[in-house]
């Protein structure tokens, strides 16, 4: 690795059905765009490799090896040469594969056929930043080995994608603990939008916007958290957990993002402004 950009790391899908022992599941923030990636080189779904928060990775190939890059879309160069995203890349021996900071989405996936070989640990290659799990973030210099976990080859040499438009907008349903906070404050949660801050990572990103008012006040006792959980802390701004959020916490949860949002979620960027609508409702406020 000759630059790793703003904190790469090894991901994979992760550790399930650890939380019980403490141990989160971890793993890459957009699933969806790891398992796409690992997908046009062969891969099986689960192999791990490189999550790039805003790129700036520049990788030299000790052997000839098949890439393919998904996630946001950065602009990246073999040698130069410009290649394209969600397609497979041959890089020879020797080459570099340089790769740029995304116009827009914050994570970028690169995928090896064969899956990078570093040790797993619990089952997984998967990064944990916030329990210190598996391979530490990555460094200049380090040398990344390439398994053999590839079985196959895609019908198709290009996957196609479908961009956003007009605003994130993340369905969520009421939390355990909706009811500790005023009725109007998951109307305000769903009605009004959060920006967010620069205050963000892969355990969570704190939004600004509107203060969502709490009915009961005291401490609560800490209890299991999830993925997509929206624990307001004392300032009223909501958190939006990721994919190395804690097991448990001591905050109330006025509600939580659908599983099916969480990959757009994790490729919101500081400044970007999200809008959260309740699961079910035609105008998805609550009544």
């Amino acid at each position: 690795m000759v630059r790793a950009g703003y904190g790469a790391t090894v991901q994979d899908l992760g550790r399930p059905g650890l939380a019980a022992l403490g141990v989160g599941r971890s793993g890459a923030a957009d699933r969806g765009a790891l398992r796409l990636a690992n997908r046009l080189v062969g891969n099986p779904e689960d192999a791990a490799g490189l999550e790039m928060p805003l790129g700036g990775v520049e990788l030299a190939f000790r052997r000839a090896a098949t890439c393919a890059l998904a996630g946001a879309d950065c602009p990246a160069w073999v040698d130069g040469r410009p290649v394209g995203p969600r397609t497979p890349l041959a890089v020879p021996a020797g080459a570099r594969l340089r790769i740029g900071t995304p116009g827009r989405g914050l994570r970028a996936y690169l995928a090896v056929r064969g899956g990078l070989d570093v040790p797993a640990v619990l089952g997984s290659r998967a990064t944990d930043t916030l329990a210190g799990l598996g391979p530490q973030r990555l460094t200049a210099g380090q040398l990344l080995p390439v398994g053999t976990a590839a079985t196959g080859w895609p019908a198709a040499e290009h996957a196609p994608r479908r961009d956003r438009t007009g605003p994130l907008v993340l369905h969520v349903v009421p939390g355990p603990r909706d009811d500790w906070f005023t009725p109007a404050a998951l109307r305000t949660l769903c009605g009004e939008p959060y920006t967010v801050t620069a205050d963000s990572d892969r355990v969570g990103m704190r939004l600004d916007g509107p203060v969502l008012e709490r009915a009961r006040s005291g401490e609560l006792p800490s209890e299991g958290m999830v993925g997509g959980a929206l624990q307001v802390p004392p300032s009223g701004r909501p958190i939006l957990f990721l994919a190395d959020h804690p097991v448990t916490g001591g905050y109330p949860v006025i509600a939580v993002v659908r599983r099916a949002d969480l990959d757009a979620a994790a490729q919101a960027r500081p400044g970007d402004v999200l809008h959260f609508r309740l699961e079910g409702r035609p105008d998805g406020r609550p009544g």
